[in-house]
């Protein structure tokens, strides 16, 4: 167990780190018209706004859920 959550550790450790180093590639090496056409006007929050809208997708997929698992239960209880 304890290796099982070292390794998954590594793994996220290891791929954050590579996206950051690629994220600071590309801001270094491309122009600054082909980086807002890829990354958006916001270059500094990319990582910020893709989490909240993972979140918000999630959030999103789980009300949905909820609703359908009401609507298919609600005669149960009553």
């Amino acid at each position: 167990m304890f290796k099982r959550l070292l390794w998954i550790g590594l793994g996220i450790i290891t791929g954050v780190m590579i996206v950051s180093k690629a994220q600071a590639f590309v801001k270094a090496n491309t122009p600054d018209k082909a980086r807002q056409f890829v990354l958006g006007p916001d270059q500094d929050h990319v990582g910020m706004r893709t989490l909240e809208s993972l979140v918000a997708e999630f959030k999103t997929a789980q009300r949905t859920r909820e609703a359908q698992l009401n609507k298919q239960y609600s005669g149960i209880i009553d």
